[in-house]
């Protein structure tokens, strides 16, 4: 039996245990040192702790609390992965922002029957004082190794254009996009095998000439042997079962499949017809172009923004944007083509820029404004609804395909950031390498 990360088991089931856990930590005397890692320690109420969760969890499961020694070895092993990864944390200055961590404080208070922050901090330091500081800190610690994690793991994963084709052309690529085929099925039974493979075989081959499954079956059924047909019209591929769909994704429009040999019979389809989901992912763009001047050692942040005031009068009373931009605008790359940015869809600019741009009418100089990267003024000289529905089934498969990785390539990174952190295990009875031996 595996027991799950402690990621998984902090939720709202076990509050009442860590609050109570929480209540006992504060002072412990006696307390002791049952494992190093790198620069940290853990405790003996640590493991406390992180046992009662686990047992308070599994119980809720309703599922069997294994023996204490194998459990207090797992829950020990779990917390020195999560200190392992708090200590990457500390050495990468990763801190989740005020806005994130009260939303997740506030979801686990609403899970407890607390509206506000307020009111769940009263609830819980009506426990005991300085509960609910303990838990807020423990949900930044789960917020700030989720980002680790983000930043770790993603670029672990690898998704070719090769990856994402064959995706698409799959079952479950093909019913994520909403397709539709229609299909001729037909079923051969009967008690004797060889009777059954034979007719199958005339039955393809007859469906290679016609569509008529009537005329088919009656022809080719015989004393021994049944043949059943049926046109199933259009049907989404997530409709048909996983043997038969599997079959029919990667026929052309008038092939048949190969005999498909199941426990009712033996079944062959032919594929009339194949339609995608119909509705386009039509996206507005906006053929744009920019001055940009950043402030720098030299120009200051109220001399960026005079030189920008400048610029904008000048092309307000008539100079050519292009020439103003080629002369001007740090953005080095745009500023060679007189500060074109090409046709620009929505999610490609910082938040300022995007707003700015929807908000310009054609031909028209936005006012100066301010983003992440210096003054800017933009014209928009073009409109248009561009066809992404190709890149958008793209990358809703390299969504899925990167989501599918995700966990796989965790748990090879967290197994690495186990070999290679430091460990010393005081208790030899708790260090599951040593029992192992």
């Amino acid at each position: 039996m595996k027991i799950k990360s402690f990621q998984h088991i902090f939720k709202a089931t076990v509050l009442a245990t860590l609050i109570s856990s929480s209540m006992q930590s504060f002072a412990q005397p006696t307390d002791e040192v049952v494992a190093i890692v790198d620069s940290s320690v853990i405790l003996k109420s640590d493991l406390e702790q992180g046992i009662a969760e686990t047992e308070h969890q599994l119980k809720a499961q309703n599922k069997t609390v294994p023996p204490q020694q194998y459990l207090q070895m797992q829950v020990l092993d779990q917390l020195i992965i999560r200190q392992a990864q708090l200590e990457q944390v500390k050495r990468y200055g990763i801190k989740p922002d005020e806005k994130s961590l009260n939303a997740a404080v506030l979801k686990v208070a609403n899970q407890s029957g607390a509206n506000t922050l307020e009111a769940f901090q009263q609830k819980l330091d009506a426990i005991a004082p300085g509960t609910y500081e303990n838990l807020r800190n423990r949900v930044a610690e789960d917020l700030a190794i989720g980002r680790l994690r983000q930043q770790q793991v993603m670029s672990r994963i690898k998704i070719s254009d090769h990856d994402v084709d064959n995706f698409l052309k799959s079952p479950e690529g093909q019913a994520a996009l909403g397709t539709q085929v229609h299909v001729l099925h037909m079923r051969i039974s009967g008690d004797n095998a060889n009777d059954v493979q034979q007719v199958a075989q005339q039955v393809k081959q007859s469906l290679t000439t016609s569509d008529d499954t009537k005329s088919i079956s009656s022809k080719l059924s015989t004393a021994s042997v049944k043949v059943d047909g049926a046109d199933m019209g259009f049907r989404s591929l997530s409709e048909i079962p996983t043997e038969l769909s599997a079959r029919i994704a990667p026929l052309q429009v008038g092939q048949t499949t190969e005999l498909i040999n199941v426990r009712d019979g033996v079944h062959v389809l032919k594929l009339l017809e194949r339609k995608q989901n119909e509705q386009k992912a039509l996206v507005p763009q906006y053929q744009t172009r920019h001055i940009l001047i950043q402030p720098s050692e030299v120009v200051s942040i109220d001399r960026a923004k005079q030189m920008i005031d400048s610029l904008y009068n000048r092309a307000k009373a008539g100079d050519a944007f292009a020439t103003l931009a080629a002369t001007y605008s740090n953005d080095t790359g745009s500023a060679r083509d007189g500060g074109s940015l090409g046709w620009v869809s929505p999610g490609m600019m910082v938040p300022e820029f995007e707003k700015v741009m929807k908000e310009t009418p054609v031909g028209q100089i936005s006012q100066p404004f301010q983003s992440q990267f210096g003054w800017h003024i933009l014209q928009v000289t073009d409109t248009r609804e561009q066809d992404m529905t190709k890149e958008v089934q793209e990358r809703m498969a390299r969504q899925i395909l990167g989501e599918r990785q995700f966990d796989t390539e965790v748990d090879s990174w967290m197994r690495e950031l186990r070999a290679n952190a430091y460990v010393e295990i005081k208790d030899a009875s708790l260090d599951s390498k040593a029992q192992q031996k």
